[in-house]
C-alpha cells in the first residue's frame, strides 16, 4: 500500500507542473485579449467594455430596461460597483434611472436614445475586433474546442451570483 499525501486522500491533489503552465498560459492569454478588445472598443467607440456590458443586456431586455438587481446579476457585478458605473453613464445621457414603481426602495434602468446610438454604432467595430482578435487567430476546430471548453467551465462554476 502506497501513502498518499493528506491533498490526495481528500481528494485535492495540487496541480501538477504542466497543469500550473496551462493554466498561467490560460489566465494570461485571456488578459491580453480582454485587454486589447476592450482598449479597441474604447478607441473605437469612446464605451468602456463596462459601459457596453450594460448597453448590450439593455438592448436585448423587454422595453429596453431592466431592475438594476436584475442587471448587475446579468452582468456579473456587485451591485455597488453597477451604481457606481450607471451613474457615471447617466451622466454622459447613456441611460436613466428611475423608482421602480412595483418595488420599494427598487431602482429601474432605461436604455436612452443616446445609448442606444452610441451602443449601435459601436457594435459593428467591436465585433470586427472580435473577429480579428479571437474568431480568427483559431480553427474551426479550436474555436469549438474553445466553446466546449467555456460551456464545461460555466457548468462546473454553477450561475453567477454575487460573493
Amino acid at each position: 500500500m502506497t501513502s498518499a499525501t493528506p491533498e490526495r486522500r481528500r481528494g485535492r491533489q495540487l496541480p501538477t507542473a504542466e497543469e500550473l503552465r496551462i493554466w498561467r498560459d490560460f489566465v494570461e492569454t485571456t488578459e491580453a485579449l480582454t485587454s486589447r478588445v476592450a482598449a479597441r472598443l474604447q478607441l473605437d467607440s469612446s464605451l468602456s467594455s463596462g459601459d457596453y456590458a450594460v448597453l448590450l443586456a439593455l438592448t436585448e431586455a423587454p422595453d429596453q430596461r431592466m431592475r438594476s438587481s436584475a442587471l448587475a446579476a446579468h452582468i456579473g457585478w456587485e451591485r455597488s460597483r453597477l451604481s457606481h458605473h450607471l451613474g457615471r453613464m447617466e451622466r454622459r445621457g447613456l441611460i436613466r434611472r428611475e423608482e421602480c414603481a412595483t418595488v420599494p426602495r427598487g431602482a429601474e434602468v432605461h436604455l436612452t436614445p443616446s445609448g442606444a446610438e452610441a451602443f449601435a454604432q459601436a457594435t459593428f467595430p467591436h465585433l470586427r475586433t472580435i473577429r480579428e482578435l479571437f474568431v480568427d487567430a483559431l480553427t474551426p476546430d479550436q474555436l469549438r474546442a474553445a466553446g466546449d471548453l467555456a460551456g464545461a467551465l460555466r457548468e462546473h462554476l454553477g450561475p453567477r451570483h454575487e460573493e
